[in-house]
């Protein structure tokens, strides 16, 4: 087979204790699933799950024990971080249950949907998709994926974010509207889930603007770091 110019490589995320590495296929990420960061951004109650997709090669990945780089983003004067706990797919599936949805994660990672808030909110405000302020490059900075044996209690693990060592954002897992396995179900509902998948699946509250310069480490209990700095 040959094509018209060179395919891109595979974007794929290291993971921990492995040589080889975890491919990635689609990103999926849910929106408001922390009932306090939908209090802040305006919404209450355990509204149904909804989703939006970010594309593969927005992933800025970080080695285990390195500092990775994002620039700062085109177009946005309010650029917000949200920490969010990573699901990696390891076994695909449709209409897949709560109750199997374990033996279909491999993995968990940390994770940040960075987010170009002033665009998101004035789609927001005409009703448009909001691709242009979750989906640009670079907006996915994502940590070492840690197989499901070897991260202990995701479920109930503490999940922060610090920028330039001062708390921003810090919760438990355990306070998700919509659990992991809840979200697989319902997630698996409208799309064949596949292995390589990804899915952020949603930030605490305390989301706030960083600026050119700024060092962020995100942390969730058992799961390697992912500090990160904001270059020009």
């Amino acid at each position: 087979m040959t094509f018209v110019f060179s395919p891109m490589s595979v974007v794929s995320v290291p993971v921990r204790g492995h040589v080889e590495r975890f491919p990635v296929h689609r990103i999926y990420c849910v929106g408001r699933n922390y009932e306090e960061h939908a209090k802040e951004m305006g919404f209450t109650g355990r509204e149904p799950p909804f989703f939006f997709l970010k594309p593969t090669d927005s992933l800025v990945v970080v080695e285990a024990g390195q500092t990775g780089a994002m620039p700062y983003p085109s177009l946005t004067q309010n650029l917000h971080h949200e920490i969010e706990l990573v699901v990696a797919i390891g076994q695909g599936g449709r209409n897949i249950s709560a109750a199997n949805a374990a033996q279909h994660i491999y993995g968990y990672a940390v994770g940040l949907d960075m987010t170009r808030r002033d665009l998101q909110n004035e789609m927001k405000k005409q009703g448009r998709p909001w691709c242009i302020g979750k989906a640009f490059d670079h907006s996915a900075p994502i940590g070492p994926i840690t197989p499901k044996g070897q991260a202990g209690d995701v479920n109930n693990a503490e999940i922060s974010l610090q920028v330039n060592g001062a708390d921003r954002q810090r919760s438990n897992v355990a306070k998700l509207i919509w659990n992991v396995a809840e979200t697989i179900e319902h997630l698996s509902a409208a799309w064949e889930l596949r292995p390589g998948d990804l899915i952020f699946t949603g930030t605490p509250e305390g989301v706030a603007a960083v600026v050119k310069g700024d060092v962020l480490a995100g942390q969730i209990t058992g799961l390697d770091p992912l500090p990160i700095r904001i270059d020009g």
